[in-house]
């Protein structure tokens, strides 16, 4: 128990250290945001201006939970670059704490903050538009939510080795996975439009049923209970992609001690 507790520690001390650093860098949380909010709004836009309320409502959705999905993904692959950018990278690599308590921790922070972030983006819109959603299944949208992020956390930790094998590309190659998934996961437009090749892998894209899930409860204000065919993939992809994820890493990890890649400067 008390090596649990100590992890446990260990994950909120993550936690707290991720929070003080948006705090410091306040005005670029701020920045991106006001970003975000913009970009939900311009998509939005598209829908406003041809005056249908279904694809105004669909296009918002598809833009502000992309965002939540993208920061959570972004927050977790960047997890070495954001270490080295500190200078820190070394010390924590070599720190008395298991990888899966750090990873624990920047998880926990990234789902929060995309909550947070999410949260004001909506409200922002639903303001702007002056939308009704009093018929919204809220709470399938956020069940959808917090399963699909189990999903991403895995792809996102597989992603974070390539920061730590590649001193200098690595952060860029994330960016690569990002936009592939944006593409094939029916963001802004049905995955049925897409030649069958790019239909095929949409199925194996988290984003693709958390979106379909998010999109059901609120237009349709559907409950779980009807999307069971877009959560039990959504379960195998969570049960997978985690302990797959974490593999992946220790891999990493251990190869890039080995040739001495794990250094705090590129």
């Amino acid at each position: 128990m008390s090596l649990i507790a100590r992890e446990a520690g260990a994950s909120f001390a993550f936690v707290e250290r991720n929070f003080n650093l948006s705090k410091r860098y306040w005005g670029w949380e701020i920045a991106f945001t006001v970003y975000a909010i913009a970009g939900a709004l311009a998509v939005s836009l598209i829908g406003a201006e041809q005056g249908d309320e279904r694809l105004l409502l669909s296009l918002m959705i598809g833009a502000i939970f992309w965002n939540y999905l993208s920061v959570v993904f972004s927050f977790v692959a960047e997890t070495i670059a954001w270490e080295r950018w500190e200078g820190t990278l070394e010390y924590t690599m070599m720190a008395p704490v298991h990888r899966v308590a750090q990873l624990l921790g920047s998880t926990c922070y990234a789902i929060l903050y995309g909550l947070v972030q999410t949260g004001i983006i909506l409200a922002v819109l639903v303001m702007f538009f002056g939308l009704d959603l009093s018929q919204a299944n809220l709470a399938t949208a956020g069940f959808f939510m917090l399963i699909g992020s189990v999903s991403i956390i895995g792809l996102g930790i597989m992603a974070a080795t390539l920061p730590l094998m590649y001193v200098e590309r690595g952060a860029q190659m994330t960016f690569v996975l990002q936009s592939v998934l944006l593409v094939i996961s029916g963001v802004y437009y049905s995955v049925a439009i897409l030649p069958e090749w790019m239909q095929v892998l949409s199925k194996f894209s988290p984003a693709t049923y958390i979106l379909d899930g998010v999109r059901a409860g609120l237009l349709d204000g559907a409950p779980v209970s009807d999307l069971l065919h877009d959560v039990w993939p959504l379960l195998v992809m969570g049960v997978v992609l985690v302990p797959l994820g974490m593999a992946v890493f220790r891999a990493a990890e251990r190869y890039a001690k080995r040739t001495g890649r794990l250094k705090r400067v590129g």
